[in-house]
């Protein structure tokens, strides 16, 4: 560890955080980018508040740019923010500046601390303390749980596919459903054939599938309440179910007022367009960023509404006879429902600011 002690109090500092999963790295540097010292902490509270102290010494901090505010920094960050420290949320440095300086802790913190001090980093990170962070963690064991149930089955029908031919022929018929009923409720007394090892593996099977179809019934219905409680404006527009809203909230995050505009919203659900041309044309391209689940749901609103809202058929009508293809009626609807949502949620949010 090497510091500077600082000849005057109100010196400005800017504080960059390389996260690691046991130990955190930071480096300081004063207004004018001149290097005030480095120090190593232990990625937990004892360590949290030994860099706080130490950066406090060093002048007034303006800012720490921290990586990982979604992972390992996320436990720094929240606590920086309790303490009332403008966190920035760091990006991975840029490769060809790597290739160019070399890669270590402490080269990785202080690129995160130029970068604030530049302004090149300004995002300000997800709070992950309300409803949002909610959501998120049930989402990510509905969304595992559902990879397991697909999997489930596709190995069942695998397994029956290569089973020995009088229990294949048995079950070939079957519609889905039927399959693993009849699937649970095979018994296997002895395991001396193929036969019972394949009754054995496809009970199994069956019987994942029937448990994982459970769990994700009782993910939904915590999904169904939680959507309702946090933004129940936004479960209120048409065709936003708990599942769309669910995605459209966990990209807002429980601070969406770090969203600055609808056109960011947008851009963080990929649905904005890009400009991609020069001179006197005016062309736009398809953004390929963003969230690709939160895009995933706006399309599917989109949808919905092409099929059962009047408002949405009668633009999809006008647009047609504009000349407009169905592909991109599709993509202007959805950047019209990323600008309604974001509405739809400020609204809430603002509501709940409020009475707080």
């Amino acid at each position: 560890m090497t510091s500077i002690t600082p000849d005057e109090p109100a010196r400005r500092v800017t504080i960059g955080v390389d996260t690691h999963k046991y130990v955190h790295v930071a480096v300081a540097i004063d207004s004018l980018g001149a290097r005030l010292g480095d120090r190593s902490v232990s990625a937990d509270t004892g360590g949290y508040g030994q860099l706080e102290a130490w950066a406090s010494v060093l002048g007034r901090v303006e800012a720490f740019g921290v990586e990982g505010t979604g992972s390992y920094g996320a436990g720094l960050a929240s606590f920086l923010r309790r303490h009332g420290h403008r966190v920035v949320e760091v990006n991975r440095g840029d490769r060809r500046m790597r290739r160019a300086n070399g890669k270590s802790d402490t080269l990785d913190a202080e690129a995160a601390a130029r970068s604030v001090l530049a302004g090149t980093a300004t995002a300000i990170p997800k709070s992950a303390d309300g409803f949002s962070e909610m959501i998120r963690q049930i989402k990510v064991a509905r969304d595992t749980a559902r990879k397991g149930k697909t999997s489930a089955v596709i190995a069942l029908k695998q397994i029956v596919v290569n089973s020995p031919a009088p229990l294949r022929e048995s079950l070939g018929d079957l519609s889905d459903k039927k399959l693993l009923e009849r699937c649970a409720r095979f018994r296997c007394a002895t395991m001396d054939t193929t036969t019972d090892s394949a009754k054995h593996t496809l009970r199994a099977l069956a019987r994942r599938w029937h448990n994982l179809d459970e769990e994700i019934t009782s993910h939904d219905r915590e999904l169904d309440h939680l959507t309702a409680v946090a933004s129940p404006t936004l479960r209120d527009g048409y065709g936003i179910g708990p599942d769309t809203a669910a995605e459209l909230l966990i990209v807002a995050g429980d601070n969406p007022d770090r969203i600055k505009s609808e056109a960011a919203f947008a851009k963080l659900c990929g649905t904005c367009p890009i400009p991609a041309s020069s001179g006197l044309t005016n062309k736009h391209r398809l953004y390929r960023g963003g969230h690709r689940q939160a895009n995933a749901a706006l399309y599917r609103t989109v949808i919905v509404r092409m099929r059962f809202h009047q408002p949405t058929l009668e633009y999809v009508a006008r647009r047609t006879a504009e000349g407009l293809t169905k592909k991109e009626i599709i993509r202007c609807l959805k950047r019209f429902v990323a600008r309604e949502a974001y509405q739809r949620i400020m609204i809430d949010h603002r509501g709940r600011t409020a009475s707080n």
